[in-house]
């Protein structure tokens, strides 16, 4: 019986493996062709990084504080990018991916799409976009008073803004670059960007932010609405001011090297918060450079957990899974305060919940209408945090989400859905402001754990990496021709595709029983219980490792790592000897537990290790 099980598992394991591969083969990476983000160890402003570059490639775009290019590549001089790799002074080289508003963006259409008139005539309408019990009224009452130089910038990357809606225009809420004159054709400010008065537009890359999707729009009235009656016929004037900066186009489509020039942007141009009602299950290094660079800046990041119905602490989703101490995660929930049926959830990755169905605001053309989804409950959150900085303006982008969270109501539905198992306050966050005037602006020091990079389109391999084991294979494979991650479902082309794969794994695996030896791992795991202490990013924490072996350690953590990172292990041998070992964080599904893949141990701490293993008990996991 053993026998059969263990030809089982390793059957399961070839089978998920084929599947990967065909999982690759029709999910590569969709990128703007020929071009790339990279970023050095090293200073580029004062090496010789850009000239030395500039020989190679055409430079698009630098980002001198973050150490960060964007460059492209004519057909057939490919090969210049490996000798960028292999440069040592590179820490990461990555595609320019295309982020992509997921279809499940918006679970419903617009809808009661009405006028501005038609909208001040319905009296149900005149308290605010939402019936939930966030208090925003009396948050209202205890606001200061409007003042021009109390107007916290909030930065919408999105599909742009109707800049000439009513709205915003009665509202004077469109923020103001007064470092630039407007309309004589100057770079005044010397940004980079003529004529930036209001806002810009990275796909056109001019200053004409108008909002052709909907989204943008519908967005900006949420925040503006945390703060005044948007459906008064008497508006008053915003206590926030919207910085509209548009880098997805019509089809809800965008490169990352927009979204990072926008973040850039912002953050350089005054914004404390920046509102992210998109994502999406890719990764890049860039971007969480970007917001690596915003949290820096004291910026509040606020990101839509996404609207599949899925749990965010087992499938990947960015900007709201960037582990960036100042990004906020969000999810929907109704006026009834349960979670959204499409909203996203996690207990680890998303933090909070805010209102985010059949919400009213404004559309493009003078209109309004109600939109549902996590891109909905975002900005609530980005608008009742502006209030809030007004009242507290030293605060940081990672002060102010610590307050939002903790001044937020616990509902029972949300208990075990997500992290704090609560909703916001507008009325407790924007009180307990007050109280904190005179707080000092303070935040943990932070450094980006960069995850290896995915391959460029044209170099990607036919199953992607994984040192997960069998686990993260099942998962793959429940996903691909399962429960609809991706796959589709269990449909008549992937059942055929299941049926000829089933053949292949089946007959390799009896060929590789015959002529390989029974041990399939590379190394011999061995049971090590002890305390390590783990230093991640300039953080010191104290892990428990469970087994050790030449290549590496597996270990438990209260803290979320980010797979891929970097880190440091002090580790203390049966024999009271210490060792301090460089990795790479890998997570086994299948044994719910950290991993560490060392990175070429010198040979002394090699030799350490292996006379450790001499005296432990082998691991059966």
């Amino acid at each position: 019986m053993i026998v059969i099980a263990r030809s089982v598992h390793w059957f399961i394991c070839l089978l998920g493996g084929l599947l990967l591969s065909l999982s690759a083969w029709s999910q590569t990476p969709k990128v703007v062709p020929g071009e790339y983000l990279i970023k050095y160890r090293v200073d580029i402003g004062s090496s010789q990084v850009i000239s030395k570059i500039q020989s190679k490639v055409n430079l698009k775009a630098a980002f001198p504080e973050m150490n960060m290019l964007h460059f492209s590549v004519k057909p057939g001089q490919e090969s210049a990018i490996n000798d960028i790799k292999n440069d040592p002074e590179v820490l990461f080289v990555e595609p320019n991916y295309i982020l992509e508003k997921l279809d499940e963006e918006r679970p419903g259409e617009v809808v009661d799409r009405l006028s501005m008139s038609e909208v001040q005539m319905q009296s149900s309408l005149s308290f605010s976009q939402n019936y939930a019990a966030v208090r925003v009224e009396q948050a209202w009452s205890v606001s200061s008073p409007y003042a021009v130089n109390k107007r916290p910038i909030v930065a919408i990357l999105d599909t742009g803004m109707d800049g000439q809606h009513d709205l915003f225009r009665r509202t004077n809420a469109l923020w103001i670059n007064q470092k630039e004159i407007p309309g004589n054709g100057i770079d005044d400010d010397q940004n980079g960007y003529i004529d930036d008065i209001n806002g810009w537009n990275f796909i056109s890359n001019s200053a004409n932010f108008a909002d052709d999707e909907g989204h943008g729009t519908h967005v900006a009235g949420i925040v503006i609405g945390a703060g005044l009656d948007i459906f008064s016929p008497q508006l008053d004037q915003s206590k926030i001011q919207i910085m509209p900066l548009k880098f997805l186009d019509a089809h809800g489509a965008g490169s990352t090297s927009n979204a990072v020039k926008a973040i850039y942007y912002a953050v350089n141009n005054g914004a404390k918060i920046i509102n992210n009602s998109w994502g999406g299950p890719g990764y890049s290094s860039a971007l969480l450079e970007a917001l690596s660079y915003a949290y820096n800046q004291q910026v509040l990041i606020v990101s839509a957990a996404g609207n599949s119905a899925k749990n965010n602490d087992s499938n990947e989703m960015y900007p709201a899974n960037y582990i960036v101490p100042s990004n906020i995660s969000i999810a929907a929930s109704s006026d009834t305060d349960r979670l959204a049926s499409f909203s996203n959830f996690g207990v680890q990755m998303v933090h909070i919940s805010s209102p985010g169905v059949y919400i009213y605001s404004s559309l493009p053309g003078n209109m309004f209408g109600s939109m549902s989804g996590t891109s909905m409950a975002a900005p609530f959150v980005s608008g009742i945090a502006a209030l809030a900085l007004r009242e507290a303006p030293s605060l940081t982008g990672y002060q102010l989400k610590k307050l939002i969270i903790s001044t937020s109501v616990q509902v029972g539905p949300l208990s075990g859905k997500i992290q704090s198992g609560s909703r916001v306050d507008a009325y407790s966050l924007v009180s307990q402001a007050k109280s904190n005037v005179q707080t000092a602006a303070s935040q943990p020091d932070y450094k980006p754990l960069y995850a290896e990079t995915r391959e460029p389109a044209s170099e990607a391999q036919a199953a992607p990496k994984s040192s997960g084991g069998c686990g993260l294979v099942s998962t793959a494979l429940m996903n691909q021709f399962g429960r609809g991650g991706g796959g589709g479902g269990m449909t008549p082309a992937n059942a055929v595709s299941l049926a000829l794969i089933l053949s292949l794994p089946l007959a390799y695996y009896f060929y590789m029983r015959a002529s390989r030896p029974a041990s399939r791992r590379k190394h011999d795991r061995f049971v090590m219980k002890s305390d390590i202490k783990v230093n991640i990013g300039g953080r010191e924490l104290v892990a428990h490792m469970n087994t050790i072996s030449m290549g590496g350690i597996s270990f438990n953590v209260d803290e979320m790592l980010e797979k891929g990172g970097s880190l440091t292990m002090k580790i203390k041998g049966p024999d009271g000897a210490e060792v301090e070992v460089e990795g790479r964080v890998v997570w086994s599904e299948a044994n719910q537990s950290y991993g560490v893949k060392f990175s070429e141990a010198k040979q002394g701490i090699s030799q350490t290790i292996e006379s450790w293993t001499n005296q432990l008990v082998k691991s059966d996991n």
